[in-house]
């Protein structure tokens, strides 16, 4: 009987993880934590508790006293935000990983899921199609902190035998949950300003390509790739995942469609340069072939999905 723990349950990820993980394992058997409250609905449907991921000695106290065999750690200062606190985030980010990684070590939790980026890349990778194995110089400290973590994870692995498990995330698209400091929010931003206000603000530039992909995608490929025959798994630092690629001039077009009148402003910030370092395109055939990757929204389909489940749950309908 697998039982699973989920650190970072009331973020973007984790809100919708925790649930769908439930569907599958039985709600006793997942158990949701995080350093603030979580959504009703998690708290509702199985165990929650507030835990710090940097407190080393409540988390192996946790996983030893539940029998946790399966960890996902979704603990971090995302990229926007860290900028403006780098060595912040980088104790945050790190400190988060190297616990939960010899909390595994020492315990029967060997399995363990933590998320990389795209943010791993740099302004010297190839931006088109990025490969599994290329230049990776991130200038971001989210990107260092990523870059890392997925060496210190392939570490514990050859090392120690942790099953070290992990995908570079693009942007993640959700109806669910509020923005929460990436540099590619915008493709959230801007479905709430659109049913709100019918406009939107870009703090990106119109042709600033960024691979993306929808929620439900990201979360039925993270569990299949938790699921995977460890034998069948060529990598021990992260998997590439692709979704699909498009700028906000092509995210406010398909809008359009649905909003005729829908307009938007472009008034790049800082966020614009970190864009500008990450690929626009990427190659995950790697993670097709090893565990069957695959995603079933476009662009079209993810828009209306977004337009239609935001309107009802901010009107009510």
């Amino acid at each position: 009987m697998e039982r699973i723990l989920v650190i970072g349950c009331s973020g973007q990820i984790g809100s919708e993880l925790v649930l769908e993980l439930r569907k599958t394992y039985g709600n006793g058997n997942v158990f949701a934590t995080d350093i603030k409250n979580a959504p009703e609905e998690i708290r509702e449907t199985g165990p929650f508790q507030i835990l710090d991921v940097l407190d080393y000695k409540n988390l192996l106290h946790f996983l030893v006293r539940h029998k946790i065999t399966q960890v996902y750690n979704l603990a971090a200062v995302l990229s926007g935000n860290a900028e403006k606190i780098p060595l912040q985030a980088w104790d945050i980010n790190m400190r988060a990983l190297m616990n939960t990684l010899q909390a595994a070590q020492q315990s029967s939790a060997k399995k363990l899921f933590w998320p990389s980026s795209i943010a791993v890349f740099g302004p010297t990778t190839p931006r088109i199609s990025t490969p599994q194995l290329t230049v990776m110089e991130p200038n971001t400290v989210y990107g260092i902190s990523k870059l890392a973590g997925e060496r210190w994870g392939e570490y514990f692995y050859n090392k120690y035998g942790v099953d070290f498990r992990s995908v570079r995330y693009p942007g993640l698209i959700s109806y669910k949950t509020e923005p929460g400091g990436g540099t590619t929010d915008y493709a959230v931003e801007i479905f709430f300003e659109a049913i709100k206000k019918n406009c939107y603000e870009c703090f990106l530039s119109e042709d600033t390509a960024l691979p993306m992909m929808f929620m439900d995608d990201a979360i039925k490929n993270t569990i299949k790739l938790m699921d995977a025959d460890p034998e069948k798994l060529s990598l021990r630092s992260s998997y590439n995942m692709a979704g699909i690629s498009f700028t906000p001039k092509q995210l406010a077009a398909e809008i359009s469609k649905h909003q005729p009148d829908f307009c938007i402003e472009y008034k790049p910030d800082f966020r614009q340069a970190i864009a500008d370092s990450w690929p626009a395109s990427i190659d995950d055939s790697v993670a097709r072939a090893d565990w069957g990757l695959q995603d079933e929204f476009d662009l079209e389909k993810m828009s209306h999905h977004m337009l239609t489940k935001i309107d009802e749950k901010i009107n009510g309908i």
